[in-house]
């Protein structure tokens, strides 16, 4: 896939910006839903942003896993635990899971900064 997940997160950002001037009761509502909702409590707003991947990688939602690839990493989830979420997305979701985890693959890669990823992926291949 030829998705640029940092780009794609900043092109949905600015869609919203100017989506929400149209609608700014919903998108207004949403984004007080989105704040109250990962914020620190009894959860971490870590855990909280690993739960939302895991339901977007589940309901295959390529925005949302631009999204919260890059929140789980800015609240601290490592590797490790980013991909532990996916196996449990998987789990939850199955074959369509699976393909979208792909993409969650991907984005962690890119909001890593890591190099010659795809390069490795394609030699197994």
């Amino acid at each position: 896939m030829n998705t640029s997940f940092p780009e794609r997160r900043k092109q949905l950002e600015m869609l919203l910006a100017q989506m929400s001037m149209t609608l700014p009761g919903p998108l207004g509502g949403f984004a007080s839903l989105h704040k109250e909702s990962v914020a620190e409590g009894t959860l971490s707003t870590k855990v909280k942003e690993l739960i939302a991947l895991g339901i977007g990688v589940a309901v295959r939602c390529d925005g949302c896993i631009a999204f919260h690839v890059h929140d789980a990493l800015k609240a601290g989830a490592t590797r490790k635990e980013i991909l532990e979420t996916l196996g449990v997305a998987i789990m939850m979701g199955g074959g369509p899971a699976a393909m979208y985890a792909c993409d969650a693959f991907d984005a962690l890669d890119q909001f890593e900064g890591r190099r010659g990823a795809e390069l490795n992926r394609s030699r197994l291949t």
